[in-house]
């Protein structure tokens, strides 16, 4: 989770997003990855799925069988589906999104009746920090916006 948190501290650095992602196959980093949504731009650019892209060309192979993903926030919908489709063995997260997650919230991919397949989850590790990071960002860009007297 320490690749992904660092991960996620590089993306705020740019102005994006702080998630970060890293896909681990025993015990080796074979990629990582942050949000790029902004400075691509491309609403796909999401720290998972960018990593899952990279592991997918390390290995050469659309399946990552035995791989694990390390995120620093719950996967979207979006996110669940492409792990569905690469074959995920675990996917382990540190914050929870109540509002976007697709995982443990909202859609809830992985337990759908079609699912193709069921990666086991764990989430909350490395909370606080990927919690802290996500605070921090959207709170400097609050204070950014000018108030509603301003002008």
């Amino acid at each position: 989770m320490a690749l992904a948190l660092d991960q996620a501290r590089a993306a705020a650095v740019i102005g994006e997003v702080p998630i970060g992602a890293a896909v681990v196959k025993n015990g080796a980093v074979i990629a990582a990855a942050h949000n790029l949504t902004r400075s691509i731009p491309d609403p796909c650019a999401h720290a998972e799925l960018l990593a899952i892209r990279a592991a997918a060309l390390a290995l050469d192979n659309e399946r990552l069988d035995g791989c694990d993903l390390w995120v620093t926030l719950e996967p979207c919908a979006m996110c669940a589906g492409a792990i569905v489709h690469a074959r995920i063995a675990r996917v382990y997260y540190a914050a929870a999104d109540p509002k976007g997650g697709g995982v443990e919230h909202g859609a809830r991919v992985f337990d759908a009746p079609g699912c193709l397949h069921r990666p086991e989850v764990f989430g909350g590790i490395g909370a606080d920090q990927a919690a802290a990071q996500l605070q921090a960002f959207f709170q400097a860009r609050r204070a950014q916006r000018p108030g509603p007297n301003t002008a």
